[in-house]
């Protein structure tokens, strides 16, 4: 509809990573959600740069990880530094960035119609 996600990004390495993207809107239109993740968990892509935008919304929350849960494993957060999130991205911060992704969470408001 309104909304929009766009993931860009630049890696190395890995061989027939499978990742999956999912996007949907909370039922009263309130909320946009955009994820991206590997299902198989962790990544063993080498990300030099990543930046994850959404349209038609602003950032409530977002989360990015460096491991995605599979089996016994846990999602595992980026430390704060590493990725910067804006009312409209998130994306990798240059320098900190530790170049491991497998999972970005984010959770946008969607512009409310005053009565």
């Amino acid at each position: 509809g309104d909304y929009g996600c766009t993931f860009t990004y630049s890696a190395q390495g890995g061989t027939n990573e499978q990742w999956q993207m999912n996007v949907g809107v909370s039922e009263d239109n309130g909320l946009f959600s955009c994820s991206i993740w590997r299902p198989q968990g962790k990544s063993y892509l080498f990300f030099t740069q990543f930046r994850a935008e959404v349209k038609g919304a602003k950032i409530e929350h977002a989360m990015a990880y460096s491991q995605a849960a599979a089996g016994a494993q846990s999602d595992i957060p980026l430390k704060q530094e590493e990725f910067e999130i804006t009312e409209t991205t998130v994306s990798h911060r240059e320098g900190k960035f530790r170049f491991e992704l497998s999972k970005l969470v984010i959770v946008a408001k969607t512009p409310r119609d005053e009565l």
